[in-house]
C-alpha cells in the first residue's frame, strides 16, 4: 500500500504529555504538587540566583585576588630591549618597520619603546616612539644616535567614554543637571554662542 499522510506517526517516546500536577492524590502529584510541605521551594518564584549560598558570603565575594578591571584603552607597547637590537645586524637607521621586517614586533600600527635590557656593542641608530632614561644613556654611551618618533598609533587618541558634557568650574557653580540649575542642552548652547 502507498504511505500516505495520515500514515505519519511520530516516533514513539517522542511526544510526552506534561504532568498535571496538583489534580488529586491518586496521580502522586496532588495536594503539594511535588513540591513538599512549606519551605522556599514550596512558593511560587521559588529558587536562588547564580552563585547564591544560603546567605553566606559567596565565593566570588570571599575571595580577594579579583580586583579591579581590565583597561581596553591600554596602550598595545612593541616593547624591545638593547640586547635583541644588538644582535640585529642591520645597515643604517632602526626604525619601526625594519623591526618588523625582522619579525621583531607585531606590526607597524604599534608604537615601538626601547627599554635598557642588555648591553650594547656597538653604535647604532634607532627610531623608536618611547625610549627608557636608561636605554637613552647606553645608546649615547655607545656612541649611537637616537630619534623620538611621533605617534600616530589608534591609541593616543583612544579614551575611555565620558559625560556628554564636560563640566568645569562654571559650569559646577551653574549647577548645570541638577535641580533648579540649567539643563545640559541649554548649557551646551550657551558655550556654542560664547565661542562664535
Amino acid at each position: 500500500m502507498p504511505l500516505t499522510l495520515e500514515d505519519l506517526r511520530p516516533n514513539p517516546g517522542a511526544k510526552q504529555e506534561k504532568t498535571r500536577v496538583g489534580r488529586g492524590h491518586g496521580s502522586g502529584k496532588g495536594k503539594t504538587a511535588g513540591r513538599g510541605t512549606k519551605g522556599q521551594g514550596a512558593r511560587s518564584h521559588s529558587g536562588v540566583g547564580r552563585g547564591f549560598e544560603g546567605g553566606q558570603l559567596p565565593i566570588h565575594q570571599r575571595l580577594p585576588y579579583k580586583r579591579g578591571f581590565t583597561n581596553i584603552h591600554k596602550t598595545q607597547w612593541e616593547v624591545v630591549n638593547l640586547s635583541r637590537l644588538n644582535e640585529l645586524e642591520i645597515d643604517g637607521p632602526i626604525t619601526p618597520e625594519t623591526l618588523f621586517e625582522r619579525g621583531v614586533t607585531r606590526g607597524i600600527e604599534f608604537p615601538v619603546k626601547i627599554l635598557a635590557n642588555g648591553e650594547l656593542s656597538r653604535p647604532i641608530e634607532v627610531h623608536a616612539h618611547a625610549f627608557s632614561a636608561a636605554a637613552k644613556e647606553q645608546i649615547e654611551a655607545a656612541g649611537g644616535t637616537l630619534q623620538t618618533l611621533e605617534r600616530t598609533d589608534q591609541w593616543l587618541t583612544a579614551r575611555p567614554r565620558s559625560r556628554r558634557l564636560p563640566l568645569d568650574r562654571e559650569m559646577k557653580q551653574a549647577r548645570v543637571g541638577k535641580v533648579g540649575g540649567v539643563s545640559r542642552k541649554e548649557a551646551l548652547a550657551s558655550r556654542g554662542a560664547q565661542g562664535a
